[in-house]
């Protein structure tokens, strides 16, 4: 039996989704190897090519390719639309992204214009074509209810993060003159708050109450959050470019209160929770509810008090809050939610009882998952304290953030093992 308003029978093939799911944890491990190699010095700037490297890493290679993997598993089963030729489509989506985001994060090493230009190749493509297939399913949405519009909402801003990232790209790649900070900043704001809070906020209203079993959102927050979020990045934009300093201020104070507004309602609602057994995947919400908020409320402090937006390490604190505390943790609590629910589900559907189907359990038992989140979270705190005493703690952040990567690929990896044997041997 399906989950309540979900429907399974137009899911696309089980390695549409598994493609990018097992790929995104090893950029958790190439990001703890750059950590190694760069050491300390990483966290002197935000502008140093090792830590832009490092950042896209996160941004491309980890956050993006699990993202529009579950994109494309999500529109047939919530929105109840197809993306036509999955497996062709996956294919021009990941291939490109993968050797996209190492492109250029070996070009910001490297600095050599002619890796930037092929990176902006391939990541050009990648995004193509994954803007183009999921936007034209999306608008063919059979019901507009509150997470096809947040969804819109979130594929829009990823369409403006992405042009902006081209063009940012085009001033490494080929000198186009171009405001680069203001627009970094831009790139930022719409790829954090406009793409990636938007889209989790999409999803959340339907796997929160799902699967933590808490009341559903309140209708009065959903109905119009992300289509105010979105207009007000607009206008923050523009004022932003425009140089009204006290009128984008005022915006990006609205924008933090929207951010912080959402994490608050999440955290109130992960607190009512119905089921009182404990479920590893809680602590992933929890920490990227909690990331989210403290990002927030540090924005809000900097736009107050403009001398503390100057102190870099304010930028680093937001950057790891955002990215790392936030996006990371909520992606990867799903994808222990996702992964073992997709074997499971298409192992019943393969097999039509002719075999035995173990449980989500027992496809991915819940002593790993917990021992992979202890993991994850000592390298967030280890990250934090790497602002402050960069010399004493970056290495331990590195090597934290090293197991939690390979904890979390192992893991996944097992749950397709497992899922190829039991359908080669049934």
């Amino acid at each position: 039996m399906n989950p309540p308003g979900l429907s399974f029978e137009q899911a696309p093939p089980f390695s549409v989704p598994l493609r990018f799911f097992l790929t995104a944890p090893w950029f958790l491990v190439s990001a703890a190897l750059l950590m190694l190699w760069q050491g300390p010095e990483l966290f002197a700037s935000r502008w140093l090519p090792a830590t832009l490297a490092l950042t896209h890493l996160l941004t491309l290679g980890f956050m993006a390719q699990v993202m529009l993997g579950a994109l494309l598993q999500i529109l047939p089963v919530v929105v109840g639309v197809v993306v036509p030729r999955p497996r062709l489509t996956a294919m021009l989506i990941h291939v490109p992204l993968t050797l996209g985001a190492l492109a250029l994060a070996s070009a910001f090493l490297c600095g050599i214009p002619v890796w930037f230009q092929s990176a902006l190749g391939l990541l050009g493509l990648g995004f193509s074509v994954a803007l183009v297939a999921i936007n034209r399913a999306l608008w063919r949405a059979p019901v507009v209810n509150d997470t096809v519009i947040a969804l819109r909402c979130a594929l829009g801003a990823l369409l403006v993060t992405v042009g902006l990232g081209l063009l940012l790209g085009g001033y490494f790649g080929w000198g186009l003159p171009l405001p680069v900070v203001a627009m970094t900043d831009l790139h930022a704001a719409w790829g954090l708050v406009g793409w990636t809070v938007l889209l989790v906020a999409g999803v959340a209203y339907q796997v929160v109450p799902m699967f933590q079993i808490t009341p559903p959102y309140p209708q009065r927050l959903i109905r119009g959050f992300a289509p105010l979020m979105a207009a007000v990045l607009a206008v923050w934009s523009v004022l932003a470019l425009s140089d009204w300093e006290t009128a984008a201020r005022l915006a990006g104070l609205a924008l933090a209160v929207g951010v912080a507004l959402f994490a608050l309602t999440t955290l109130s609602l992960l607190t009512r929770r119905r089921r009182k057994i404990g479920d590893p995947t809680l602590g992933y919400w929890r920490t990227g509810m909690a990331s989210l908020l403290a990002g927030a409320l540090l924005w809000l402090s900097a736009l107050l008090i403009p001398a503390l937006a100057q102190a870099p390490q304010v930028e680093w604190l937001l950057g790891i809050l955002l990215i790392f505390g936030f996006a990371v943790a909520v992606i990867n609590g799903m994808l222990y939610k996702i992964v073992p629910f997709l074997a499971w589900f298409h192992l019943q559907a393969q097999l039509l009882r002719r075999a035995k189907v173990p449980n989500m359990k027992q496809l991915l038992p819940e002593a790993r998952i917990r021992r992979q989140w202890w993991a994850y979270l000592a390298a967030l705190l280890l990250l934090l304290a790497a602002v402050g005493y960069p010399s004493v703690f970056t290495y331990p952040a590195a090597l934290a953030l090293g197991v939690a990567g390979i904890g979390l690929g192992v893991n996944l990896s097992s749950v397709w093992r497992i899922y190829r044997q039991i359908i080669a041997n049934p």
